[in-house]
């Protein structure tokens, strides 16, 4: 049994994170396959004592590692004023003082470090070589022993500090606390937001001893170019889609958690799960906000499909998932495919100043306005629909494959309010645009934007086998009885409803790219 508690300070807002912390706690901020919070408990001995702070999205705090560690032993210490008039991290801090009357580590939920056997002879704060002096306090350090604690700026200094100590004389630390949060000259320099550990620290130097831990690896997730740089290079990682209200986290070969800030997209996820119970990984628990299931082993389908295989999966598909509801989804087709584009579109041109869209040229042919090209669309023919037994977001990457049987995941909520019907078409098209337009391709930007006020040029990397695979497709197509056009037009619908969703140029690219191809198969 460990003889040391482990303060992690939750609560704040981080602010530093941009939209990143819009609908979650930095905390909960993905770094690799887990979020920081993940990589901070599981750095830590199995039987030490954990106490949270929770303040901004305590409540997914909570739900999280309660769902991810329900053996470990977490106090949680709420703060209500963590944004404010008199907040700060020391003020935080204080109020875990009656559970830390014991030796403990300070440990910002910021700060990623790999494991480490702690030693508590003496008090101690961890550094690292490397670091801007404008974005981090400093240590100066003579012979592994702790002279001071810089704040931001300073020129000369031996260490960054990374926000992680050990207090052996925690009575001295409450101490200092309290007479530090008291003091009124704080409050006269208007610094009271900025207290924290490091103040305490600085007041007990002269009293007790603090070794300097030298840190040669830290991944610091407390502002957008950290985090970025810190997903570049930590080792256990794969590669996503950021989306500012959901996240997914591995847990080795063990369980995958969703995180979903909507709790009723997170609920009716759940309940397509149960739904589609055989074809999707095993539920194993969930609260408002998360749910976890068993991981699934197999490969990613998009890394191993080719044209025999894909066929066999297509074969399965017809006889596992997409099954008739003899439920008329006419309505719901037309909400989805029409009126939720319209909004989408209006949101890609005003979230890009664009105000209206206009004739242009694209890849040399006259393309007439988006608005001009949807009333082109015949509603009836592309809204008319059976419903269908559905996975919603059938791309390959929401496939695991395993000898010739397939397990789906990250299925979509609903479609068009409908959790049990929806429409088979849309599955074939998301197949297909995949086919097209994926992570990788996005991802390794193999693919042409060039817009020369309305004269654009728009083109995309397609491997051999992938075109093999459409062929494949559309071949099945005929065979079941359903129409390839009828496909393409809303494969082109995909794309321009994917434009909002994105960062540029990649929102530009799926914006002009749909709009050219919808154009093709009008």
């Amino acid at each position: 049994m460990v003889e040391y508690k482990v303060l992690i300070t939750a609560s704040g807002l981080g602010s530093r994170l941009g939209n990143l912390t819009k609908f979650t706690n930095k905390g909960l901020v993905r770094i690799g396959k887990k979020p920081a919070l993940s990589y901070i408990i599981e750095s830590y001995p199995d039987d030490v004592e954990f106490v949270v702070t929770l303040g901004h999205y305590g409540d997914q705090v909570e739900q999280f590692l309660n769902l991810a560690y329900p053996d470990k032993k977490i106090t949680y210490v709420p703060v209500k004023n963590y944004d404010g008039i008199g907040s700060s991290l020391l003020y935080s801090m204080s109020l875990c003082k009656d559970e830390l009357q014991c030796p403990f580590i300070f440990h910002a939920c910021d700060t990623v470090v790999e494991k480490e056997e702690f030693d508590f002879s003496s008090n101690w704060v961890a550094g690292h070589k490397n670091g801007s002096s404008f974005q981090y306090r400093t240590l100066n350090v003579r012979n592994e022993s702790l002279l001071k604690i810089n704040e931001k700026g300073e020129e000369f200094f031996d260490y960054v500090y990374i926000g992680l100590c050990g207090i052996k004389d925690y009575e001295l630390f409450w101490k200092y606390t309290d007479e530090i949060l008291e003091d009124s000259l704080f409050r006269s320099i208007g610094i009271v937001s900025g207290l924290s550990d490091c103040h305490v620290i600085s007041s007990m130097i002269d009293h007790s001893d603090f070794s300097v831990i030298d840190y040669k690896t830290w991944y610091d997730i407390g502002n957008v170019d950290s985090l970025k740089k810190s997903r570049e290079e930590i080792p256990d990682r794969f590669h996503l889609l950021d989306k500012e209200d959901e996240s997914i986290f591995i847990f080795d070969e063990d369980f995958v958690i969703k995180f979903f800030y909507d709790k009723q997209v997170c609920w009716s996820r759940i309940d397509r799960m149960l739904a589609l119970k055989g074809l999707t990984p095993n539920y194993l628990a969930s609260t408002d906000n998360f749910y976890k299931y068993q991981y699934v082993k197999g490969d990613t389908y998009s890394r191993v499909v080719d044209a025999n295989n894909f066929k066999k999966f297509l074969n399965w598909s017809k006889d596992n998932l997409w099954k008739k509801t003899d439920i008329d989804i006419s309505d719901k087709c037309e909400e989805f495919y029409f009126t939720k584009t319209y909004k989408r579109v209006v949101k890609y041109l005003t979230d890009n100043g664009m105000g209206t869209d206009s004739v242009c040229i694209i890849n040399g042919q006259e393309i007439k306005s988006i608005f001009d090209l949807m009333t082109n669309i015949d509603k009836e023919y592309i809204s008319s629909a059976e419903g269908y037994q559905f996975h919603g977001d059938c791309v390959l990457e929401n496939i695991i494959s395993k000898d010739d049987n397939y397990t789906l995941i990250d299925w979509r909520q609903d479609f068009g309010g409908d959790k049990y019907s929806g429409d088979i078409y849309y599955d074939l098209a998301k197949l297909k645009h995949n086919l097209t337009v994926n992570h990788d391709i996005l991802d390794k930007e193999l693919y042409t934007i060039d817009i020369d006020e309305n004269n654009i040029n728009v083109d995309i990397f397609r491997s051999n086998e992938k075109c093999e695979c459409v062929k494949v497709l559309e071949n099945f197509i005929n065979e079941i009885g359903l129409d390839n056009k009828k496909v393409d037009i809303i494969k082109s619908l995909i794309w321009i409803n994917m434009a909002p969703l994105h960062p540029q140029p990649i929102g530009d690219f799926l914006f002009y790219f749909g709009k050219y191809n919808l154009h093709l198969n009008l």
